[in-house]
């Protein structure tokens, strides 16, 4: 079992920065991690993937160049740095834990229960 729980949501002006965290307990080695996010009224969404290594990331265009996923495996503690953030990057965001990188969201079997980020225009 792997228990994820996410932190570092909250209100931001558009093209301000969070930094979301999300702590990984439990037989948590060896995982690959995502991040999802649920806005109101939509489905959840990927967002980025890493490897157990970090050799392999992933991000949806939407967060291109924006966005940046990073991992401590020494902490088992994956990390979302978000700048730049715009109004529709308003959701609830989750971690994910899966063997393997990937986008879908079936593929995972553990998620945290999620934090809040609002970006207000």
């Amino acid at each position: 079992q792997v228990q994820l729980v996410e932190s570092g949501g909250g209100l931001v002006q558009a093209g301000g920065s969070l930094r979301l965290s999300c702590a990984a307990s439990g037989r948590a080695s060896g995982y690959a991690m995502s991040w999802f996010r649920q806005a109101p009224g939509k489905e959840r969404e990927f967002v980025v993937t890493i490897s157990w290594s970090g050799g392999y990331i992933y991000y949806a265009d939407s967060v291109k160049g924006r966005f940046t996923i990073s991992r401590d495996n020494a902490k088992n503690t994956v990390y979302l740095q978000m700048n730049s953030l715009k109004p529709e990057d308003t959701a609830v965001y989750y971690c994910a834990a899966g063997r393997a990188p990937v986008t879908r969201i079936n593929d995972y079997n553990y998620w945290g229960q999620g934090t809040q980020v609002t970006v207000s225009s």
